[in-house]
């Protein structure tokens, strides 16, 4: 089994190298191999979390339809785009607390 941030990061490599200015929109987002289980029996499920800015999110949703078929080839289920500025306003988020460094990283994100 591969560890969650190898996959991450050859998830990453891959777009860049066939797709090169989708490539350049994730150098911008945090790429994230998120692990869930679901159903009776639980079955573990792999999915793709990009954290982006707001001024990238809709153009990494316009070609989300390309991650989800580099997604599916790796053996993943799914790609999640997700707004990093709102996560880190929640104020009912305790992601300081539980993972300080993706949200240290997520600030980093909605700087750039």
């Amino acid at each position: 089994m591969i560890a969650e941030h190898i996959l991450a990061k050859e998830f990453t490599r891959v777009v860049t190298q066939y797709y090169p200015t989708l490539g350049e929109l994730l150098d911008g987002c945090h790429v994230k191999v998120i692990t869930c289980f679901w159903g009776r029996p639980a079955r573990r499920l792999q999915y793709i979390g990009i954290y982006c800015c707001e001024e990238i999110l809709p153009h990494v949703q316009a070609r989300k339809h390309i991650l989800r078929e580099l997604a599916h080839n790796m053996g993943l289920v799914e790609v999640v785009c997700m707004n990093a500025k709102r996560l880190l306003r929640d104020p009912m988020s305790k992601l300081k607390q539980t993972n300080p460094r993706l949200w240290l990283e997520l600030q980093w994100v909605t700087t750039k």
